[in-house]
């Protein structure tokens, strides 16, 4: 691989003059989330915003897109950056903030959305690249492609786009890239990291079953409400007693639900179960763990009928590739000076890896710092979750350029 600052900078000396342009752009996306497979208007928009630069594009299922600029021989560089929301209430402060609720499909329901994951910084990087290298294309050769993705929160949206061609409508990759805004790094810093950098994931929903009586003579019945309080406290010993003390593991009950009134002993329980690993053996001894834990918490209860089990919200592990990573933390290196740090690996889950995993592609996934008051950002996920205008929407931009210039300029 190459790398030649000089025209790294040419193709950014766009920067300043649309930044405005940007920051009004990304202030609409944030005003206007979309939940995972819903993100039909920011689709859209999106679509409008390349067809208005005259970049090319393709559709990918309903709200997937591809957008390519073929620029002469040389390797072929994608990057992904997802566009769906949380149904989360936004408490930013921001005077753009989320206030518009949305209609979930599944249940029909209003419920109030946010931008609280950092994807509209995603996506208006990714356009920002993308005009970028438009704009230039006599500082680079090869071919630059954004995958615009839906639907990340719920691990649909990468195999959505598999599944409906993503790979006949773009030049197969010869590397894919991937950045994601933290509050855990120093605003405006890159972070890279080589090996597992994101946990793989799973969650399950476990229906236990019980006898229903009256709460009074609870001899008559099977109490799924004790039931499930032994198998909470139960897996709590999976990872303290069960996973090799030098990996890392979670295993979280975040909901237990049962009967309506206090005198009636109800007939089942319900328990989500979520997990997180960051290798396949840890995560397989979990599964057959919890399975394991349950079924003999219903046989010392007596319970009547077998557990259910119900997998959903599967993560693949985010594994960088080593060569890869380095040939990008040498471009940020050069390009970001101290700015470029190492990044701790992230309890979290992403689909990013699901794509360049069945294309066999290396790829690398790394963090952008948006905050400047690190010590007291707020974490992916919370209502306050809004980060720093700048130097993020630039520095995001700046990042997936001077990753993908490592293979287009020389």
């Amino acid at each position: 691989m190459s790398f030649n600052i000089a025209q790294v900078r040419s193709i950014l000396s766009d920067l300043d003059a649309t930044r405005s342009e940007r920051e009004e752009l990304y202030k609409h996306f944030h005003q206007h989330p979309e939940l995972s497979m819903q993100e039909v208007e920011t689709a859209n928009r999106i679509a409008a915003e390349l067809e208005s630069r005259g970049i090319s594009y393709q559709r990918v299922g309903e709200t997937g897109l591809v957008a390519t600029i073929t620029n002469g021989d040389g390797p072929v560089v994608a990057a992904r950056a997802d566009i769906d929301a949380l149904p989360l209430k936004e408490d930013s402060g921001k005077s753009y903030q989320s206030t518009a609720p949305q209609v979930d499909k599944e249940s029909g329901a209003e419920v109030p959305t946010s931008h609280a994951c950092g994807h509209d910084v995603h996506l208006m990087s990714l356009l920002g690249a993308l005009e970028a290298f438009h704009n230039h294309p006599d500082q680079w050769s090869g071919t630059f492609v954004g995958v615009l993705q839906p639907a990340e929160e719920t691990a649909e949206g990468a195999r959505d786009m598999l599944d409906n061609g993503v790979a006949d409508v773009m030049p197969a990759p010869d590397v894919y890239l991937g950045q994601h805004v933290l509050g855990s790094l120093p605003g405006g810093a890159v972070g890279t990291r080589r090996g597992a950098v994101l946990s793989q994931a799973f969650s399950v929903k476990v229906k236990v079953y019980g006898k229903g009586s009256h709460g009074a003579m609870p001899e008559l019945g099977v109490d799924p409400v004790v039931l499930a309080s032994t198998i909470v406290l139960r897996l709590q010993t999976i990872v303290s007693r069960e996973v090799v003390a030098k990996d890392t593991a979670v295993v979280t009950v975040g909901a237990l639900n049962a009967g309506s009134k206090s005198n009636i002993i109800p007939a089942s329980a319900k328990l989500l179960i979520n997990t997180r690993a960051y290798n396949q053996q840890v995560s397989d001894h979990i599964k057959e763990a919890i399975e394991r834990i349950v079924r003999a918490e219903c046989e010392a209860a007596r319970s009547p009928q077998e557990p259910e089990f119900s997998y959903y919200d599967i993560y693949p592990l985010t594994d960088n590739d080593p060569a890869t990573t380095d040939t990008v933390r040498a471009a940020f290196d050069e390009y970001f000076g101290e700015l470029s740090v190492d990044l701790d690996a992230v309890p979290a889950s992403e689909d990013f890896s699901v794509i360049p995993r069945e294309l066999g592609v290396p790829y690398t996934f790394w963090g952008l710092g948006g905050f400047a008051d690190q010590a007291n950002a707020p974490g992916n996920h919370n209502p306050a979750f809004a980060p720093d205008l700048q130097p993020t929407l630039d520095r995001g931009v700046e990042a997936i350029v001077v990753a993908a210039a490592a293979w287009l300029t020389s």
